[in-house]
């Protein structure tokens, strides 16, 4: 199987450099236009099914690829962000002041931290592959996968056997990484792909 990982548009948040976590924000301007240039990028695909995030800035980024070729999405709680707890809502320039135990904890990237009433990295990886083992077992050939950027590196890591206290990826909003999952084998051959972006512009990366 050939999944293509997309990472939702910028959404509302992303823009504000606000912490959204599983908060159901919606794309921004800019987020929109690049669910129309990932469309534009994706239709030509071979692509049998699209499973997303029902997040609302991920469905609208699914959504034109889904209308270009006349698929259902389906959705699966799984491919949510991180459950950022306390952190959501907040700005990221601000959670040194409101949380300074918790932020230093997080920014430091102990991978066994769970955010005051959320979720651990490891949690999210564990969360990843899973639900990634699920839409294999479906046996499609081609899947457009659209989630977060935390779920996707999180699963890419569980995936791929890297250490949780590693994180070596990262995902622009809009992107594009290809993983091929057979029995025998689990190979990144693409990640964060931004070129179906140029004409349109690329927004922020990281996680939360």
């Amino acid at each position: 199987m050939l999944l293509y990982c997309v990472r939702h548009g910028e959404s509302q948040y992303n823009a504000e450099n606000r912490i959204q976590g599983q908060t159901n924000v919606p794309l921004s301007e800019l987020g929109l236009r690049q669910g129309e240039a990932l469309r534009s990028a994706m239709a030509d695909l071979p692509v049998e099914a699209i499973f997303a995030s029902p997040l609302r800035r991920a469905m609208q980024t699914a959504q034109p690829l889904a209308d270009a070729l006349n698929i259902e999405i389906r959705t699966d709680p799984r491919l949510m962000e991180i459950d950022a707890g306390v952190f959501q809502h907040q700005l990221r320039s601000e959670l040194g002041d409101l949380y300074p135990e918790a932020a230093a904890a997080w920014f430091g990237g102990d991978p066994d931290f769970t955010i005051p009433g959320g979720e651990s990295r490891r949690d999210l990886m564990h969360r990843g592959r899973e639900v990634f083992e699920t839409i294999r077992q479906t046996g499609h050939e081609h899947v457009a996968v659209v989630s977060h950027g935390g779920l996707l590196c999180g699963a890419l890591k569980a995936l791929l056997n890297i250490p949780a206290a590693l994180n070596p990826f990262v995902l622009q909003n809009g992107s594009i990484s290809r993983l091929e999952m057979t029995d025998a084998q689990t190979r990144l051959h693409t990640l964060n792909q931004v070129e179906h972006l140029r004409d349109v512009g690329l927004a922020g990366s990281g996680d939360l």
